[in-house]
């Protein structure tokens, strides 16, 4: 089963990148995806984290 934290994080993470790009609430597009990204972390598994920690490293540069 996939862990469904994960797929909000990755998809919270794609709508941060899309509104930076279309410049519509891209701050709060970022924090939303960072509350993702933590919450997923504590219930994924080492290469869950491995990714989330490359999504991270995505917010981070929008940021």
């Amino acid at each position: 089963m996939s862990n469904p934290l994960f797929q909000q994080a990755r998809n919270a993470v794609a709508s941060a990148k899309q509104a930076c790009n279309t410049g519509e609430n891209a701050q709060t597009s970022i924090d939303k995806a960072k509350n993702a990204l933590s919450s997923a972390y504590a219930n994924s598994n080492v290469e869950e984290q491995k990714q989330l920690h490359a999504f991270q490293d995505e917010l981070n540069r929008l940021s």
